[in-house]
Parts: structure tokens; sequence; C-alpha cells
């Protein structure tokens, strides 16, 4: 009788057992202090969260209440979000933020929407005129464009700029700079490096390339206005050959990269090439780049785009046999004496409708949480488009700030890509507009660009050029 009490009781103990074994956490609930776990203090807690993917974190918070406080703590969020977006765009939120840190990045992870403000002019000077392939970048708290090209031919060399400070605006006060400094053009670059405008190259009225180089630098006093000042820039005796609609981006500390372009002849280029600026800001030196095969075919009217670290991405534009490109190469200079590039290609049969779409003399910017976002360009048959694209180079492994031996060439990547919806006063289509990011990269502005001829004034071709400018934001949802 024993044996078979033994057994009776074995059997209903086993239900128990098997609750343990299959909840395991379920013990800890009910006595947080018998848990290993809770018994760590929360500043070790804190940073052993910090160094966890972002489901692991949310899989932690599950466990209990103790633990459930701190991974879903605001403290935790702001610096999950420092880590991932870096120090600059959180400071930059902290003046304009109304929601806590993990619902903010929660809604950047899920960013399926954007909407749509048109700025509207102040004051008697109005604004710039409408023009396209000029520059416009945001530099100490404003926008500054300079040049273009608009109707009847003529190439520009105004330069203007317009507080924006870091919050939402809904119009913006220009105020116009210097003029015949540097001289008019269009299809040049424009980049920051510090908080400096760097600008290279260009075509001028007369279909000459230019391969001058030129600082800007900006002085903001709320009591009597903007001040800008522009100066060429002494770099020797070498520098790259002439061109214009070339790409250009800041990498590293004072350094600019500048990427292929249309030049003598109406050659398209292939070449690459960095300016390192002194210490004193006083004088900068080309060197060409050498890179290891394969790398980005002839282009013009692309885009670089700096994505951290020492990487670059390329993409799109127009090559020698004007046939529009859709293709994206990574420029990794991690390694001096290696420096490569690699082609990014994508499963066609995962992207949204509407993916692989050519473009070029579109945008291509990096938004908060490590994102590419390109807007607008036109296809070969110039027709110009007024979509948002969203490129998730967070998640792809050779962005991760690893050894560039890792990514293996001709890797494809799969649903890295997301349409995303306009809303509100929607910009009309488009193509070589002006756009850039603030230091937040929560607000992106785009400013003028060529639009199909319907708005005034248009050229005898049928080519309107577009004055408008827009701010997207990327987080309010109406």
């Amino acid at each position: 009788m024993s044996s078979e009490n033994e057994g009776q009781r074995n059997q209903e103990q086993e239900p128990e057992r098997k609750r343990h074994r299959i909840c395991p956490m379920a013990e800890s609930s009910n006595n947080e202090s018998s848990s290993a776990v809770a018994r760590i203090p929360l500043d070790h807690l804190f940073s052993i969260l910090l160094l966890l993917p972002i489901e692991s974190i949310l899989s932690f918070s599950m466990t209990c209440k103790k633990l459930r406080s701190l991974a879903d703590s605001d403290s935790l969020w702001e610096s999950v979000c420092r880590r991932d977006w870096g120090n600059g765009p959180v400071e930059a939120l902290k003046a304009s933020n109304g929601l806590s840190w993990k619902k903010l990045y929660q809604q950047v992870y899920e960013l399926d929407s954007l909407f749509c403000h048109r700025l509207l002019a102040e004051g008697a000077e109005g604004g710039p005129t409408p023009r396209a392939s000029h520059s416009l970048n945001w530099v100490s708290g404003c926008l500054v464009l300079f040049g273009g090209g608009c109707s009847g031919g003529r190439h520009l060399d105004d330069t203007w700029a317009a507080y924006t400070g870091n919050g939402l605006r809904t119009s913006l006060k220009w105020q116009k700079m210097n003029s015949g400094i540097p001289s008019g053009r269009f299809g040049h670059s424009c980049v920051v490096v510090d908080d400096l405008l760097i600008l290279f190259g260009g075509i001028n009225d007369h279909g000459v390339r230019q391969t001058d180089t030129w600082i800007g630098q900006i002085a903001v006093d709320l009591k009597h206005g903007i001040t800008m000042s522009w100066r060429l820039l002494d770099v020797g005796p070498i520098s790259p050959p002439p061109r214009g609609a070339h790409a250009a981006c800041c990498i590293g500390c004072r350094s600019m990269l500048v990427h292929g372009g249309i030049g003598l002849s109406a050659q398209r280029l292939d070449d690459m090439w960095i300016l390192q600026l002194s210490e004193d800001l006083h004088c900068g030196t080309w060197t060409e780049v050498v890179a290891a095969q394969p790398c980005p075919s002839s282009r013009s009217g692309h885009t670089l785009t700096h994505i951290g670290g020492t990487q670059t991405i390329v993409f799109g534009g127009r090559g020698n046999g004007f046939e529009v490109l859709n293709d994206m190469w990574l420029f990794d200079a991690s390694d001096e004496h290696h420096q490569r590039w690699t082609q990014l290609l994508f499963e066609r049969h995962n992207m949204p409708q509407g993916f692989p779409l050519p473009r070029v003399g579109h945008s291509a910017s990096l938004i908060i949480g490590r994102r590419l976002l390109i807007y607008g360009g036109e296809d070969s048959y110039r027709h110009r488009k007024d979509d948002f694209w969203v490129l998730d180079i967070s998640s792809m492994p050779c962005v991760r700030m690893q050894r560039p031996t890792i990514l293996k060439q001709n890797r494809v990547f799969r649903r890295m890509w997301k349409r995303v919806e306009s809303k509100g006063e929607k910009p009309k289509s488009r193509s070589f507009h002006g756009a850039c990011v603030d230091t937040s990269g929560r607000f992106l502005y785009v400013h003028g660009g060529m639009v199909n001829g319907v708005i005034q004034p248009a050229d005898s071709s049928g080519l309107g050029f577009d004055g408008e400018c827009f701010l997207v934001d990327l987080l309010l949802q109406p």
C-alpha cells in the first residue's frame, strides 16, 4: 500500500513540477526577492539592458513588476535612443519632444507616414526665387540656400538664409546675403563640415565646369539678424577635374567626399575625391580615393549620403548612356589601405509595390533612427516623382560598424525598403530640388526644384521652376 500511496503522491505533484518547468518565472513573480536577477543592483541592470537588442529589453520587462519598472523607465529609453541614434538627435529632440522616449522610439521604428507643411515667407524680402539644382543646408540653426538654375537658362549667385531653431515652424523669414560670391552656378555641391559650409564645383552660365572650393561661415544674432561670409579655400595645386551634377557629403572630422558628376566634354565621371581641411580651416588638401573593384559606374544627378562612421551610400543617378539608375553602393573607408565599394542588392519580390524605382535628381537624407529617406526625382521619361521611401540601413549587417570583410559581395537583403505615406500639404512632384535635415533628424526641409510646367514661371521647353519651401515632419501624427 505504501508503494501505491507514494505513486499517487508523485502523480499529484507532477502537474506542479510541470508548471514550474513551463513558467520558471512564476515563482519569481510571487517572491521577487528569491530571483537572482532581482537581487542585482538597478544601476548594474541598467548597464546590462543597454547591451541588449530591443526585443530582449521588451522581453525582460515582462518578468516581474520591479524589472518592468526599470525596463519601461524613461531614463532607460532615453539612453537607448542615445545608443541607437547618437547624442545629437536626442539633445535636439529634448526641446520639442512631448512623448515618452519609449513611445518616441516605437514611433520612429514603425514609421509609416509623415506630415508636410508649406512654409510661408515672411517679411519684405520674401524668399528665394524659383530655381533648381541649387544647394540647401541646415547649419547653426539656419537654412542656407545658394545658387541654382532658373528660367531663361540663368544661373544664380545669391545666398539666402533663414533661422529655423529646433522647433516646428509655419513660416520662415529669409534674408538675402551675398551676391556675386561665389560666382553664379548650378549643379554644385555644398555640405556642412562642423559649423562651416564647403562648396565645390558646378556649372556656370556658359556651360563651363568649375573646380573651385569655397568655405561659408554663418553667424546668428537674434537681435541683429544673420551674417554670412564666403571665402575661396586654398587647396594647393591639386584639385578634382572640373565637374557639375556630382554628389558630395561630409565624412569624419573636417573631411568631404565628392563622387562622379559631369566633366569636360559632357562625360560622366566615376572617380571619387576627398578634401581634408587643415586644423585652422585656412586651407585644404584634395586626394583621389582609389578603391578596390568593383565600383559604381559613371553617373550624375545621384546622391552620396554619410550614414555614420566611415560609411557612405551612393544611390541612383544618370549613366553615360543617359539611362536612369537604381543601384545602391556602400563605401567603407575604415581600412585606409583597403577602401572598398560593396553593391547592396535587394530581393525584388520582397519589395513594396512600386519598387524598384530608378531615379535621378532625387534627395537622400539620413533621418532619425539611422534611416535613409529618399524623396522625389525623375525617371528616364522625365516623369517627376512625389514619393517618399525609407531604407532601414540600421538592420543591415554591413552598417553595424563591423569589419568590411564580413559582408560578402552580392549579398541580397530582404524587406529593407518601405514606402511612407505623406499627409498634410503634399508637395508636388519634383526633381533637382534642395533638401536637408536638422540636427534631430526629425525635420526635412525641401525647397524648389523642377516641376511639370504647370507652375509659373516656366521656360520655353515647358520646364517649371518651383520656389515653394516645405517642412516634412517625421514624428507629428495629425
